[in-house]
C-alpha cells in the first residue's frame, strides 16, 4: 500500500513509519521541517515537506495514495489554536475529498465527543465532524491522556518534591503510550473497512495517585505525593513557566474536564476495551531513565 503519514517523525510518527516500512509498504512522511528530509529518507520513507494547513500541498501529497494517517499538531500557531487546528482539519478534508483516498485513520482523543469543556481537544471534535461528511472509510482513533505528558512534571518533582495538576488524586484517567497509538494506527490503516468507526486506544486506566506512586517508586521517591491544584494555580504555574496564556487556559480547561469526568466519560461508561500493552509501571521505568 501507498501510505501517507502526517506528524513527522515524532513519538507516534516514527514508530508508525518504521512498522509500515518493515511490513513492505510505500510510506511518505509529511513534515513541516525541511531539516527532517534526510532523516525521513534514511528511515526508508519519502519526505513531503510542507504545511498540513495547505490544502493544495496535501492534495498533491495524497494523490494516488491508498491510505492516510491524519494528525494535526495540538498547538498550531500558539494563538487561535482551536480555529487553526480546525482549519488544518478542513485542509485535510478538502484533500481527502479531492483525491478520493480510500482509507483514513485520524488521530483523535478521549473527549472528542464534546464540543466544549475539553481544552485543546475541542479542535478534534470539529475535525471529526468535518471528516464525518466525507465519502471515505475513516477510523477515529481516540487516544487517552499521554503518559509522556508527565515528563513536563520533572522540574516540579525535582524542585518541590511533588507532582500534581488541577484534577484530584482519585479520578480515573484513561492513559496511553505513543507506541501503543502507533501500533493501533498501523493495524487500522491496512484494514479493509467501510463507513466511519471509532476506536479508543488506551494503555491503562489509573488514578493520579497511582501515577505518583508508580513514578515515585521508579525514581526512588516512594513518598511522592499527588497535589491537586486549583484551576487558578494551574494556570498561573503554566504561565510562570513561560507557556502562552491561550495554551495555558486550554490545558487548564482540559484538567477541569478530567476532574469532572466529562472527558473520560464516553470511554468509561461504554466499557471500551483497553488495547494498549504498555502499562503505567512500564512507563515508570522509562520516566526514571529520563528523570
Amino acid at each position: 500500500m501507498k501510505i501517507i503519514i502526517s506528524g513527522s517523525l515524532g513519538n507516534i510518527g516514527k514508530p508508525l513509519a518504521t512498522n509500515l516500512i518493515a511490513s513492505g509498504h510505500d510510506v511518505t512522511v509529511i513534515s513541516s521541517d525541511s531539516n527532517k528530509k534526510t532523516t525521513i529518507e534514511n528511515l526508508g520513507a519519502r519526505a513531503a515537506i510542507g504545511s498540513v494547513s495547505d490544502a493544495a500541498f496535501l492534495t498533491e501529497t495524497l494523490k494516488d495514495a491508498d491510505a492516510l494517517f491524519a494528525m494535526t499538531p495540538p498547538n498550531l500557531g500558539g494563538q487561535n489554536i482551536i480555529a487553526n487546528t480546525t482549519e488544518a482539519g478542513r485542509a485535510f478534508a478538502k484533500a481527502i475529498s479531492e483525491t478520493k483516498i480510500k482509507r483514513v485513520v485520524m488521530l483523535s482523543s478521549i473527549g472528542a465527543d464534546l464540543p466544549t469543556g475539553n481544552g485543546p481537544i475541542a479542535g478534534l471534535y470539529h475535525i471529526e465532524k468535518l471528516y464525518n461528511e466525507l465519502n471515505t472509510s475513516i477510523t477515529f482513533l481516540r487516544a487517552g491522556y499521554f503518559y509522556t505528558n508527565f515528563y513536563n512534571d520533572i522540574p516540579m518533582i525535582q524542585g518541590a518534591g511533588i507532582i500534581g495538576g488541577n484534577f484530584p488524586s482519585d479520578v480515573k484517567i484513561p492513559l496511553v503510550h505513543p507506541e501503543d497509538i502507533a501500533q493501533a494506527a498501523a493495524e487500522e490503516i491496512v484494514k479493509t473497512s467501510s463507513g466511519k468507526n471509532i476506536r479508543y486506544i488506551i494503555s491503562d486506566v489509573r488514578t493520579p495517585k497511582d501515577v505518583a506512586n508508580s513514578l515515585g517508586d521508579a525514581i526512588g521517591k516512594s513518598d511522592l505525593p499527588w497535589v491537586e491544584f486549583t484551576d487558578e494555580q494551574s494556570f498561573q504555574g503554566m504561565t510562570q513557566a513561560g507557556i502562552p496564556e491561550e495554551i495555558a487556559k486550554l490545558y487548564t480547561e482540559m484538567g477541569t474536564g478530567l476532574a469532572n469526568g466529562k472527558i473520560a466519560n464516553d470511554f468509561i461508561t461504554n466499557n471500551y476495551s483497553i488495547d494498549g500493552k504498555i502499562k503505567l509501571e512500564d512507563f515508570a521505568k522509562q520516566f526514571a531513565s529520563r528523570f
